[in-house]
């Protein structure tokens, strides 16, 4: 079998050895060269033509950013951006950009080590395109979604999303009207300690307002609430948050099967589920729950999707109304939310 070949892009030699040292205890994973700086990165992809990447972002002579724009636009190549908490925020724009996906630099457990290397596994094998403006994955220009519109209370849209999820989450929320009158409820997998740093980079870019969802809040129209990934979330009859400590059997963090269901549960024919991007079947079970309960489902095709794994599970299960590619999403979803509230006004 062919070795996976990894570029490793970081300024500090240590993190490099210590990325290294994990890439080559993986038996299908090779070390094509190694980059201190981003120009550096940038000529090594040129040169080297690896199959991934591994990217830090605060780095001399040229940042990370940089280095992923310019790798986007001359030769395109699956990007990992590997950081620190700290840089979370910063490290999103990397998504805009057209990284795949971020990961916390990884320790010396056998865990983190082993997560590590899945992933490279895992966003190896996408394709991605060179763009002038970076990786776009052929996406056309949003559709513009309808004006805001009177919709019955109770509506609420559920959206399940997991690798590829934040860039597709960004083209929804900044393409959903001003004063969209819905509550959102989101379950994004994520890693511990980037929720913060993915919800100021959305709602940077979003005309509805998105938050990190609190324990016994209200869900207000206009508003995107993101589940942190150490709970579960749900909704209660009230349409309040509900959130509970991670269980010993989720292994997925968030669930999404756990918030889609409820919502489906609470909310039943006014119910919107949408599947997007990401492995597994996680959210497939919540969106069958969904359109058993009269509600509208929708999820990303194949085209747009970083990994095509959960949206087609859904549609291959049947509890799937519409496909849609991302850029479409945000007017559907308005479309939807007016449908659902004209049917059970």
């Amino acid at each position: 079998m062919k070795s996976i070949r990894v570029l490793v892009a970081d300024d500090s030699p240590l993190v490099r050895d210590l990325l290294k040292a994990i890439i080559e205890s993986d038996p299908q994973l090779e070390v094509a060269g190694e980059a201190a700086n981003g120009r550096e990165a940038a000529e090594m992809v040129r040169l080297l033509r690896p199959d991934i990447v591994t990217m830090d972002i605060e780095m001399p002579v040229m940042d990370g950013l940089q280095a992923i724009e310019r790798i986007m636009c001359e030769s395109a190549v699956p990007i990992l951006v590997v950081t620190t908490r700290g840089d979370a925020e910063t490290a999103y724009a990397a998504i805009a950009k057209g990284a795949l996906d971020l990961v916390v630099k990884p320790d010396v457990s056998v865990e983190s080590a082993l997560e590590f290397t899945q992933r490279l596994r895992l966003l190896a094998k996408v394709k991605v395109l060179t763009h002038l403006a970076g990786n776009k994955r052929g996406w056309r220009a949003p559709v513009a979604a309808p004006a805001p519109v009177a919709v019955p209370a109770g509506v609420v849209v559920a959206i399940a999303a997991s690798t590829g999820g934040p860039a597709a989450l960004s083209v929804i929320l900044a393409h959903l009207p001003a004063g969209f009158p819905v509550p959102i409820v989101i379950a994004q997998h994520i890693s511990d300690g980037f929720l913060g740093g993915m919800v100021g980079w959305l709602a940077s870019l979003s005309r509805v307002e998105v938050k990190i969802a609190d324990h016994g809040e209200l869900l207000l129209p206009g508003t995107a609430y993101v589940c942190p990934p150490e709970q579960t979330m749900s909704i209660s009859a009230s349409r309040r948050v509900v959130l509970v400590g991670r269980q010993p059997m989720d292994v997925f963090r968030p669930s999404c099967d756990r918030l889609l269901s409820s919502v489906a549960a609470r909310c039943g024919a006014k119910a919107v589920g949408v599947i997007l991007t990401g492995m597994g079947n996680d959210g497939v079970a919540g969106m069958r729950a969904i359109r058993d309960a009269g509600g509208v489902t929708l999820a990303q095709d194949e085209k747009t999707s970083v990994i095509f794994g959960m949206p087609d599970l859904a549609i291959r299960s049947g509890c799937v109304d519409r496909v849609l590619p991302i850029e479409e999403m945000a007017a559907e979803i308005v479309r939807a939310a007016v449908e659902r509230g004209a049917a059970v006004a």
